[in-house]
């Protein structure tokens, strides 16, 4: 029997520590059920507040842009204010909710602090890019809906957003810009100015007749509605090629027609040029041969 349950002092030492397992249980479970009390209603009222103050910002941002819309204030402004606010409005409910759990918000902003110099200097390339949306937006050196060219690419600016700038190329492509980049190096808008000069170069063979190839492209400018009288055309010889005499023509016309009038004007010198027998020649070389006796 003593080797079965042991010596009564074992049996009481067991006992003992069951007692003291029991009682050290009972008190956690106590101090969980005094943390859910003390915690658990502030943690949920918590999460009930991001949730209708998500709502409620989402609803105070649409009201805002339609106000802004009826003033007619710039699209390029409106937009980028609108993601500025938007962005203050969700760190500050963040914070307000950190607070209602029972974070000292004094430790907190301390962190905090410590916490934003550390992302500041990971994230330098993106603070300087928020700092080229600021500049983009207070001097405008372009806007919503102009067509530009900007790190070697073409497109029509679709939206200016905080740290990027969103543009449409013609084959309908999203080209997305950081903001840094853009506000320090060259640009071209090409949407500044109402109106454009459109270049061409136009070349005839050696055995056509000069005046009447600039007869010819005088007509088919007069003929265009679309190309300005004042700055007047632009017409004279400007190289004798290798194997053609080449033409500057220069017109003026309203920047929405500039490719229209270039494709179309390149078109018909074609083909009034083949009317009049007058040679557009391809590159070539003579080649002499001399018999030698």
């Amino acid at each position: 029997m003593q080797l079965l349950f042991g010596s009564k002092p074992l049996i009481k030492s067991l006992i003992d520590q069951n007692f003291s397992i029991m009682e050290n249980l009972d008190t956690i479970i106590n101090n969980l059920y005094d943390l859910a009390l003390k915690y658990g209603l502030k943690l949920l009222l918590a999460i009930v507040t991001l949730i209708i103050g998500l709502w409620i910002i989402k609803l105070v941002m649409k009201t805002i842009d339609k106000t802004m819309t009826k003033r007619d204030v710039d699209a390029t402004l409106r937009k980028f204010l609108g993601s500025l606010l938007s962005m203050l409005l969700k760190i500050m409910l963040i914070i307000s909710v950190i607070s209602m759990v029972g974070v000292e918000m004094t430790s907190f902003v301390a962190i905090l602090a410590a916490a934003g110099l550390a992302v500041g200097m990971a994230l330098s390339g993106t603070l300087q890019n928020f700092a080229g949306g600021v500049i983009l937006v207070l001097f405008k050196p372009f806007k919503v809906g102009d067509f530009i060219e900007a790190q070697g690419f073409l497109g029509t600016v679709s939206e200016i957003q905080i740290f990027n700038t969103i543009l449409k190329t013609v084959d309908n492509k999203t080209v997305i810009i950081p903001n840094g980049g853009l506000s320090t190096s060259a640009m071209t808008n090409f949407s500044t100015e109402p109106t454009r000069r459109v270049d061409f170069s136009f070349g005839i063979g050696y055995s056509d007749d000069i005046d009447k190839a600039r007869k010819v492209i005088e007509g088919l400018i007069a003929a265009d509605s679309r190309i300005l009288k004042d700055p007047a055309p632009f017409i004279a010889v400007s190289e004798l090629g290798n194997s053609s005499v080449k033409f500057a023509v220069r017109v003026w016309a309203n920047s929405t027609d500039y490719w229209d009038i270039f494709f179309d004007m390149t078109e018909n010198v074609k083909k009034a040029f083949d009317r009049e027998g007058i040679s557009i020649p391809f590159p070539q070389t003579d080649v002499h041969v001399y018999n030698e006796k």
